[in-house]
């Protein structure tokens, strides 16, 4: 279904009306302070640590794999500290999408900004190496305040979600371009050097993808990193963004990776695994860890316990 058509098919409001009156929450929560958004958010974690077993079991299992070396005890507060920074996320994508007259400036702070600055003023597009932080959505406004900026993205399978989505970040994105768009993707980086972000660390299945260590796991890891990079030459730059105390952020933006690709799409997804493990290492409870990065393995094992 179009995202028009649902403001014109008066069975579409029905079916989605729980959806509805779910965004119009966030909308009145997003107008909250911001401290006291981020202590709501962690009171959502809570509750979801409890009753939303399926990411639960998701973030046990996704910590149990990647950091083996830690007691059962300490791998349980992380999967549990990863859940609760989740229920932040989303309060925090409530103020992000919904709260315009929010000063956000005024809590973000830039490193390795010049990393990007310096690729454009060559004439380079930009392929911004992304990571799937819970901090994704409030560090998009804030990185679209500061600069023009595009992002690739999946499109939600519901309809509603997907508006509220497309909307939220409509007003500091540049362009929204679909996943499978790789040409426009290649277009925009090569002939108006834009900026844009791309996260290839998530289970898309096993088409256009090679298996690929990430903390040590086989990771089924799509190969367009590299696709993407050899066809516009555009500079590949890691960019993480983390939470910190006091509702304050920190976007960090990392050296252009050299010599990438290298034409091996094996080592080459290697080595995106492992810049993102890199900076997944520094904050792990922040990352999203609810999501089954391992779904695929190359043998057909399965990691993840049927819910």
């Amino acid at each position: 279904m179009k995202n028009e058509s649902l403001f014109k098919d008066p069975k579409a409001q029905i079916k989605y009306w729980p959806l509805w009156l779910g965004i119009a929450f966030l909308w009145l929560v997003g107008h909250i302070p911001w401290r006291m958004l981020l202590w709501l958010g962690r009171i959502v974690g809570h509750i979801a640590w409890q009753l939303v077993v399926s990411r639960r079991e998701a973030a046990r299992t996704n910590i149990r794999l990647c950091f083996p070396e830690l007691p059962a005890e300490q791998q349980e507060a992380l999967a549990k500290a990863a859940v609760i920074s989740t229920g932040e996320a989303l309060l925090e994508m409530s103020g992000a999408y919904f709260n315009r007259q929010i000063d956000l400036s005024k809590r973000r702070e830039f490193i390795g900004r010049e990393h990007v600055e310096q690729a454009v003023a060559d004439g380079r597009g930009v392929l911004l190496l992304g990571m799937h932080f819970n901090t994704l959505d409030v560090a998009s406004r804030m990185l679209g305040e500061a600069m023009t900026f595009s992002t690739v993205y999946r499109p939600n399978d519901n309809p509603v979600l997907d508006w509220m989505i497309r909307e939220g970040r409509g007003t500091y994105i540049n362009h929204s371009i679909e996943r499978s768009n790789i040409r426009k993707v290649v277009r925009l980086l090569k002939k108006s050097n834009e900026v844009i972000w791309y996260a290839p660390d998530q289970d898309y299945g096993t088409s256009n993808a090679v298996y690929a260590p990430f903390f040590g796991v086989p990771a089924a890891t799509i190969t367009a990193t590299a696709r993407i990079a050899r066809m516009s030459g555009a500079a590949v730059i890691p960019v993480a963004h983390y939470r910190m105390p006091k509702g304050r952020y920190i976007i960090e933006f990392g050296e252009p990776l050299e010599d990438f690709p290298s034409g091996d799409d094996v080592a080459d997804a290697t080595r995106v695994n492992s810049v993102i493990e890199g900076y997944v290492r520094r904050m792990p409870e922040q990352y999203l860890w609810v999501h089954r990065r391992f779904k695929h393995q190359p043998n057909g094992e399965k990691l993840y316990q049927q819910k």
